[in-house]
């Protein structure tokens, strides 16, 4: 057997995995959790769906590997095609196109079905790792591409001008002379915010999955795994909002609020004008933050999105690894982290 990963091999995916290039980490941590939504479908385990309810809460269910590739993973059909493009999305914003980590396509038809954002996250974090098992969290890192697509599912929903108008009705018109300046935005941001939350409340029926979050489990965030060590939790796209619905400040405007910001205007500028300019947002409005990320959450933030048994025991063994990296796939792989692990787990280097 070739080096590869369940459900996928050199004919249904854009990598090949006989390649060692394709196994360095930026690759392996979008294209292993794919493969584990593949094996977890296979045994009939739903991934955790975080979704949110007409109030904006955070609520649990699940969801099927088919329902969230929107095709059987393992299916004759079934394309995995990483670091593209997603044309449902494209339209909706000018500029160079951005790449989603995940657009499954259905190759009978060349149809591309969804575009996911896909993380592979450890816990406990260093927030959590002294914490009891049931209050683990991971750190969640969220780029402002990811903006870019929560911004284009919601436009999505709101099509055509009867769509635009009701969207901009649910917006509201909030006249702020200089957006840039962070003195004009601050005093206006309760209403920027309750104008998303509206947004939000009115499509919490017609949510969609967006985030992908694989977690493995260590031993109290020693480098060694957990028996019980991997799960998937999904985020939908209003979800997402409700991870950088929090630190609000009086005195400046902080790395969740400046996503809010960002999500407002965005939505607004596709009302008037059937498009928006996501890098020109995303550059004129980082109120003296860097845009490297849009914002983080720590384990300790994470918790209370991911709290229930599916983080406290993870449903996927250590032992099954070896049914999700096949054909000695393993050996390509090139840590390219924590050199203080191998350190840890070599005691003989001291002897």
């Amino acid at each position: 057997m070739q080096p590869g990963l369940y459900a996928q091999n050199h004919n249904n995916s854009s990598r090949d995995y006989t390649n060692p290039d394709v196994w360095g980490k930026n690759q392996f941590n979008s294209s292993f959790p794919a493969s584990l939504v593949a094996y977890m479908n296979s045994k009939a385990i739903m991934p955790v769906y975080i979704k949110t309810d007409a109030n904006n809460r955070i609520i649990h269910g699940h969801i099927t590997g088919t329902e969230l590739f929107r095709i059987d993973p393992v299916a004759e059909n079934a394309f995995y095609l990483y670091e593209s493009g997603f044309p449902a999305y494209d339209k909706f914003y000018t500029g160079e196109r951005e790449k989603i980590d995940l657009v499954m396509v259905d190759s009978s038809c060349n149809n591309s079905l969804i575009g996911l954002e896909i993380k592979l996250t450890t816990i406990p974090d260093n927030t959590t790792k002294i914490k009891n098992e049931e209050l683990y969290g991971c750190e969640i890192v969220v780029r402002p591409p990811t903006i870019n697509f929560i911004a284009c599912s919601i436009c999505n929903e709101f099509s055509g001008a009867t769509g635009k108008n009701r969207l901009k009705e649910l917006l509201g018109d909030i006249h702020i002379n200089h957006w840039e300046e962070i003195n004009d935005v601050l005093p206006r941001y309760p209403e920027i915010r309750d104008a998303v939350m509206r947004v939000s409340s009115y499509l919490h029926q017609r949510q969609t999955p967006l985030i992908v979050n694989a977690i493995w489990k260590t031993v109290h965030g020693k480098p060694v795994l957990a028996e019980d060590c991997l799960d998937v939790f999904v985020w939908s796209n209003l979800s997402v909002i409700q991870m950088f619905n929090r630190g609000e400040s009086s005195r400046s405007i902080t790395r969740p609020m400046r996503a809010m910001i960002w999500l407002y205007l965005m939505l607004f500028e596709y009302c008037v004008y059937n498009q928006f300019d996501y890098k020109r947002i995303v550059r004129l409005h980082s109120y003296n933050l860097s845009n490297d990320k849009a914002f983080a959450i720590s384990g300790i933030q994470s918790h209370k999105f991911l709290k229930g048994p599916e983080l406290t025991h993870p449903r996927i063994s250590k032992y099954e690894i070896k049914k999700i990296i096949l054909g000695g796939g393993q050996n390509m792989l090139s840590p390219e982290r924590r050199f203080d692990a191998v350190i840890v787990n070599s005691p003989d280097l001291f002897d």
